[in-house]
């Protein structure tokens, strides 16, 4: 059946105590402090790690060392995206509505006001996020109008949107139609860039429309690049989880990385290799900071996501995973890619 796709126009340490650290703890400390030491009269947004002010004259000090190490080291390694593209005509495939203002949205706000050429093809319907609560039909409905008002705030316009109206859930079983769809859409547009969710994503929707749209890129059959964006990927320590504590003063970190101890004997090592493997992976990141309120504002469209429609427990938000943590990660300085191009790669 081909697919028809519709345009739309804590705990606080006594500082008498004193603590003995073995080799590791003292070199992760000492590059810890380092990270928190920005170069002197540097007051650009690059050099300021990840962090949460206590309070107006104290020092701030980040949620988890390790998280604020491995970004920092990120965003050292990666290579920010040249000026002479924010004008570059793209298509944004987003698995389900809010993927893109989650992923890319700081990057789509930009590349609009370059006056780039820029559509999103939306891959899903969306409807099955909260069916229990909602009749599926009622929810579809719901989360097209949130993606349009989303889209309008990014600085797109009707015109620039694409359903693809595939039942939420169900991507994988209609991979062939969707090719075909996607490489319909792909031919038509004929974009410079194309961003996808990232490989790795480990959602069923989201891994399927990066293989989707992969394969009608390869029958596209010209160079393309691509721009993975992570989404779900966040979701694992250190990114996000109950592993770290706030560090809410110089003292905190101490303790807070004794608490680690048992982390890292465990299943630290594993999410390091994993996560340190990001540094040949991200390679590009975009500086979002003079648009992050504005994502901030087209993130807050997806209602249905972002609060709770109806006053039930079971009515999950993204505020609720991982306490909060995961939505953190797209409301940070830059937004990392894995860009590549086809043909090529």
């Amino acid at each position: 059946m081909k697919i028809v796709w519709r345009r739309w126009g804590d705990r606080a340490v006594n500082g008498d105590r004193r603590f003995s650290f073995d080799t590791v703890a003292a070199t992760l400390l000492q590059a810890y402090c380092q990270l928190l030491e920005p170069a002197a009269g540097s007051s650009t947004p690059d050099s300021q790690p990840v962090q949460r002010q206590v309070s107006s004259t104290s020092r701030p000090w980040v949620a988890n060392p390790v998280r604020s190490l491995l970004r920092g080291l990120i965003y050292q390694t990666t290579q920010p995206y040249h000026p002479e593209n924010w004008g570059n005509s793209a298509l944004v495939f987003a698995p389900h509505p809010d993927d893109e203002t989650l992923g890319c949205g700081g990057t789509i706000i930009q590349k609009k006001r370059a006056g780039a050429d820029l559509k999103l093809v939306f891959m899903t319907d969306g409807s099955q996020s909260h069916a229990q609560f909602v009749a599926p039909e009622r929810l579809k409905s719901i989360r097209t109008q949130e993606a349009i008002s989303a889209a309008h705030i990014l600085g797109l316009s009707l015109s620039d949107l694409m359903f693809l109206e595939i039942r939420d859930g169900t991507l994988a079983q209609r991979q062939p139609d969707a090719v075909a769809a996607v490489t319909e859409i792909l031919q038509g547009q004929n974009p410079q860039e194309v961003f996808i969710p990232y490989r790795r994503d480990g959602i069923p929707d989201h891994d399927a429309t990066y293989q989707v749209v992969s394969e009608a890129l390869h029958q596209l059959g010209r160079a393309v690049t691509v721009y993975e964006y992570p989404v779900w990927f966040w979701n694992h320590w250190p990114w996000a989880g109950s592993d770290g504590a706030w560090i809410d003063s110089e003292q905190n970190f101490f303790q807070t990385l004794l608490d680690l101890r048992t982390s890292l004997k465990t299943s630290l090592k594993a999410s390091l290799r994993a996560d340190l493997a990001l540094l040949k992976t991200f390679n590009c990141s975009v500086q979002i900071t003079d648009v992050l309120e504005q994502k901030r504002l087209a993130l807050w469209q997806h209602q249905s996501q972002m609060t709770r429609l109806i006053p039930h427990a079971q009515w999950l938000t993204l505020k609720d995973v991982s306490g909060g943590e995961f939505l953190k990660c797209f409301l940070q300085p830059r937004e990392l890619f894995y860009r590549y191009s086809t043909f090529s790669c």
